[in-house]
């Protein structure tokens, strides 16, 4: 039988999560396997959460060197890539906690965020890198960093973390959490998007059908494809009419899609439910975001 944890601020077992550091693993030929998985998995995670925090705060940052007239200063390439530092770690940060790990894991996993950018900050400040090198290069530099870390406490047992009700309830819901941060910038400058991006709508589910061979059930091939024309049908005209009548269209189509991505979402027959609910959510939020651009534009 499978061993569960008790969380303190729950009397529901909470299944041990499959992420760096864990215990000790059943000894086993397989194990060196496993946790190579299980460290590319960790890995990944840290990527998405600091690009998550990259993508929620970078507009953060603008509107407030806007406001404060510094954003001169925010572009200045040395402030620009600790800025930038700063805005992973706090992505970071948010999802090792909540994955359980120790404080001491999450600041030696923020000074590998920092740290590559200190260190090429003084061949820049001697005139050796260009701001461009000090970017790429600390990102270079941070992964084999961040490797390190994960090694380093990858046999530690997850701390005890007070998480309460609601926090577990929006971390269930993460793919409408991940829609979201990837349109936050969009909500502050937004924009109409060409009429060809609605052929990634339809592309996708059959895409994603093909490669699960979840399209062979009765209808359901025919269903797909017939949406695939009536979104053809809808950019084709959308490109033919042009200016506000394609920008419309396109939002519209966008919004409608949102439906289609519900209808999936219950059913579950040709794409996971998490990619439906992340779909549906990203619809309705860039539907939203064009008509209040089209709205707001004469």
């Amino acid at each position: 039988m499978e061993k569960t944890r008790m969380y303190a601020d729950t009397a529901i077992p909470v299944r041990q999560p499959g992420s760096l550091p864990t215990a000790q693993p059943a000894p086993s030929d397989a194990a060196p396997a496993h946790g190579a998985r299980r460290l590319l998995w960790h890995l990944a995670e840290m990527a998405l959460a600091m690009v998550a925090g990259m993508v929620l705060l970078g507009p953060l940052w603008e509107m407030a060197g806007t406001a404060l007239g510094v954003a001169g200063a925010l572009a200045r390439p040395e402030v620009a890539a600790l800025v930038m530092a700063t805005n992973m770690t706090v992505g970071m940060t948010v999802w090792m906690r909540y994955r359980a790990h120790h404080w001491r894991g999450v600041g030696e996993m923020a000074a590998a965020m920092y740290v590559p950018f200190l260190l090429l900050l003084v061949p820049f400040g001697a005139g050796l890198l260009d701001g461009d090198a000090v970017l790429l290069g600390g990102h270079l530099l941070m992964v084999p960093a961040m490797v390190l870390v994960v090694l380093r406490h990858r046999h530690e047992p997850p701390a005890v973390i007070h998480r309460h009700p609601a926090v577990v309830a929006l971390a269930r819901r993460w793919p409408a959490g991940l829609a979201l941060l990837l349109t936050a910038d969009l909500w502050v400058d937004p924009m109409v998007l060409s009429p060809w991006t609605m052929l990634v709508l339809p592309g996708g589910y059959l895409l994603i059908g093909v490669a699960r061979r979840t399209l062979r059930g009765p209808g359901v091939l025919a269903t797909q494809l017939a949406g695939l024309v009536a979104w053809l049908t809808v950019t084709l005209v959308a490109v033919a009419a042009g200016g506000r009548t394609a920008a419309w269209l396109v939002a519209f189509g966008w919004l409608v899609h949102a439906g289609w991505d519900l209808v999936n979402h219950r059913t579950g027959r040709v794409v996971p439910r998490g990619y439906a609910e992340f779909c549906g959510v990203l619809d309705t939020a860039l539907g939203g975001m064009m008509i209040l651009a089209i709205l707001t534009t004469t």
